[in-house]
């Protein structure tokens, strides 16, 4: 299982300090803390409602303990078994009672009863998030789910990493995924004018980011509410000038097919990351009907190898559920050999996890050992093929631009195809460095420094 380092696969954690009103005291300081387990589209929520904070005169502090008021902001594709995240919310409740809890993400639209007691806050309704903090310091419990604004692009945030900018480019989706709450969570897709994400990235660029995100729950859905379409923002965006790169999120693979030669030509440019996230989900066309899913494996594989022909080395990650409730043997098998024969980078893999109120969740789960088993089996074989894939490399000369520090004297960044490499020396966030690929495993490369190529944006 493969997910970005920085982002994916971890909680990304704000802390904040700020004035609590009482009615003993006019003010005495508290903290403030959001905790964030989500998809890249939650990431940039939490990191705008952040900002907001933080123009709210709110400071950042870092430990969960210290919290007087936490905002949960999870994702129910990414954590999709919510009985966990009720189980830490009670354990949080039971070692400090006097915090105070506000739901945000995908869970409050699809659990409203069960979170009748707390203050929510709406996917399409961050942009309030100061509001909801003030009433419920007061006691007060506000629900904010309209899904019929769009938080705007120009809030400021806080980032996660300096260096990247994750851009919303639309939300909701146009899918209706039989397993899946995000059409009822985050309703219908509503795409930002192109416009718009032009002035915020400038503006991003202007604040010295490396890298451009452009989040969305489908980005190849992007445009099609508003006349346009992803390769005609990527054509706009590719024409700002500096030295940056553009990381296009995930998308349906029917979508693509809209579009397909301009968005691969796009693709060829080089600010942008030559990195592919396409979910087949399941290598069976009957599991693919019975998700709802609007193409076949056929046509996912047609168009990935034509990306492929056209990229060299392009970098693909996919989506796989296993232990969907129609996957028989045989289904699964058929995911094994769409597995082995397209040679992932990366797979993000998920047990089917029931969501309530989909169709999905009518149908008689498998038991878990079995869910479990294939799970394991398609780890393995995934780990096997991205070792394979990652001896391609080695030996590669090339720049990668320094994106975190790993530990003392330790750093990893990222190619042009948006491979992790590790590196030893003396960085900076932000920094290009040439290296040498000198060693290869499943999860990543290490380089060495060729010391004649350090540069800086």
């Amino acid at each position: 299982m493969a997910r970005d380092s920085r982002f994916s696969g971890f909680s990304l954690n704000y802390s904040i300090n700020f004035i609590k009103y009482d009615k003993q005291k006019k003010s005495m300081p508290t903290t403030f803390y959001i905790q964030n387990q989500a998809c890249p589209a939650n990431f940039a929520d939490s990191e705008q409602m952040a900002g907001l904070l933080k123009e709210a005169d709110f400071e950042l502090v870092e430990n969960i303990e210290d919290a007087y008021v936490i905002i949960h902001n999870i994702c129910t594709v990414e954590s999709p078994d919510k009985n966990v995240f009720f189980k830490n919310l009670d354990i949080l409740k039971e070692e400090n009672p006097n915090q105070i809890h506000i739901i945000a993400g995908c869970i409050p639209q699809g659990d409203q009863q069960k979170l009748k007691q707390y203050s929510l806050v709406g996917a399409k309704q961050i942009h309030n998030i100061v509001q909801v903090v003030e009433e419920a310091l007061h006691d007060n419990v506000l629900q904010l789910l309209n899904n019929d604004e769009m938080p705007p692009l120009d809030l400021p945030k806080i980032r996660r990493s300096s260096m990247v900018e994750i851009l919303p480019i639309s939300r909701g989706c146009l899918d209706t995924c039989t397993f899946c709450k995000t059409k009822k969570t985050r309703a219908n897709l509503v795409s930002y004018p192109v416009d718009e994400i032009i002035a915020a990235a400038k503006k991003a660029l202007k604040e010295e980011v490396k890298e451009i995100w452009l989040t969305s729950h489908d980005a190849f859905g992007y445009g099609f509410d508003i006349n346009t379409d992803l390769s005609v923002l990527l054509e706009r965006l590719v024409e700002i000038p500096g030295d940056f790169r553009i990381k296009v999120g995930v998308g349906s693979p029917d979508l693509i097919s809209k579009m397909e030669d301009k968005l691969i030509e796009i693709f060829k440019h080089p600010k942008i990351f030559k990195f592919l996230h396409l979910p087949l989900q399941t290598g069976s066309d009957t599991v693919l009907r019975q998700m709802k899913k609007r193409y076949t494996v056929r046509e996912f594989n047609r168009i990935l190898n034509k990306f492929k022909e056209a990229i060299p080395s392009l970098n693909v990650m996919t989506d796989i559920i296993v232990g969907h409730p129609a996957e028989q043997e045989q289904d699964f098998w058929e995911t094994l050999e769409a597995v082995r024969k397209n040679s992932f980078d990366s797979i993000n893999i998920f047990e089917f996890c029931p969501q309530p109120d989909t169709p999905a969740a009518v149908f008689r789960e498998l038991p878990v050992e079995e869910v479990r088993r294939r799970s394991g089996v398609l780890t393995d074989i995934f780990n096997n093929i991205s070792r394979l894939q990652n001896e391609k490399w080695f030996g590669w000369e090339g720049i990668i631009i320094i994106d975190e520090k790993v530990n003392d004297g330790q750093w990893s960044g990222r190619n042009n195809h948006y491979k992790l490499v590790v590196v030893e020396g003396n960085f900076r966030i932000g920094d290009e460095v040439k290296v040498k690929i000198v060693k290869t495993g499943a999860f990543g490369l290490k380089g060495e420094w060729i010391k004649d190529k350090v540069e800086i944006f």
